[in-house]
């Protein structure tokens, strides 16, 4: 048995810090990094087990690139939903990977904490319970880990929760309160099950870590690089200075994209989500907040 981590940036790395406690773990990304078991792409891709962390918008493009199915069982531990498509994590593995051979992770997950060792809990969502139940036996003792059948479910609570972060981090640049704060997020948890409902996600996924855990953690906090691009945006920054601030990732915004594509072509009442977009395109958090208030 051999497991393989692609993707070296904080994730990546806090991921294959984790597995390595009771593993032995290799781990590989586009640019080299001076890491422990780093290995070149083609090495990781002869693992049986492996834990894939490339972000949602480059995924595509990675795998027809790169991927080359020999049996892998493969984590999928990166969130989102392609902007150029509208298509999720799983309809895009689906072209190179059989659904037994796939499994979701999802849940509140901070990279720093979890390279601290801190506990916390999180879900394996597969298809094939087998297959979830195999890597969940991957993890040290400080995460605890669930498993589910939701895939869908996961992978929009994960994907969606980014969106609302965003929305959370304008709210505290703007000096809004606690009060609203808390009203944005219990409405961003509505907004997500009512998205998640019309793709036939369990309901309990968004009460769940995957839904509620995942979304109070990246919500309130400025760890969360999706919270601040929230913050860039209420100073009135651009998405171009924000990023190049942040210098990493951030999945929110395509996912924002994505579902304003997706709630206007099936008529989807998405308020807090099509603002986020809307202040992505430029327009004044201060005209977002009145609209969301009032229609």
């Amino acid at each position: 048995m051999s497991i393989g981590v692609i993707g070296a940036g904080k994730w990546g790395s806090a991921l294959h810090f984790a597995l390595s406690q009771k593993n032995s773990v290799l781990i590989s990304s586009r640019t080299p990094r001076d890491i422990k078991n780093f290995v070149p792409l083609e090495e990781i891709l002869k693992c049986d087990y492996l834990v894939i962390t490339v972000p949602a918008q480059q995924i595509a493009v990675w795998l027809k690139e790169n991927f080359v199915f020999q049996g892998q069982k493969i984590l999928v531990a990166s969130k989102g939903i392609e902007a150029s498509s509208g298509r999720f994590l799983n309809e895009i593995y689906a072209e190179y990977v059989p659904h037994e051979n796939i499994a979701f992770l999802s849940g509140p997950s901070f990279a720093t904490e979890v390279m601290q060792s801190l506990p916390t809990a999180l879900v394996i969502n597969s298809y094939s319970e087998d297959l979830a139940s195999e890597f969940a036996a991957f993890f040290p003792s400080f995460i605890k880990t669930y498993i589910s059948k939701d895939v869908t479910g996961a992978e929009i609570a994960g994907a969606y929760k980014n969106v609302i972060a965003i929305a959370a981090g304008i709210c505290s640049g703007l000096s809004l309160g606690n009060n609203a704060a808390a009203a944005l997020i219990s409405r961003g948890l509505v907004e997500m099950e009512r998205f998640g409902g019309a793709y036939g996600a369990n309901k309990d996924t968004f009460l769940g870590l995957s839904g509620a855990g995942d979304l109070f953690l990246t919500a309130s906090s400025t760890m969360s690089r999706n919270f601040r691009v929230g913050l860039g945006l209420a100073k009135g920054l651009s998405q171009e200075e924000i990023l190049n601030e942040l210098g990493e990732v951030a999945e929110g915004i395509g996912t924002a994209y994505a579902l304003y594509d997706i709630a206007k072509k099936n008529e989807l009442y998405l308020p807090i989500a099509r603002e986020v977009y809307a202040m992505l395109e430029g327009k004044s958090p201060q005209e977002s907040l009145r609209d969301l208030l009032t229609n």
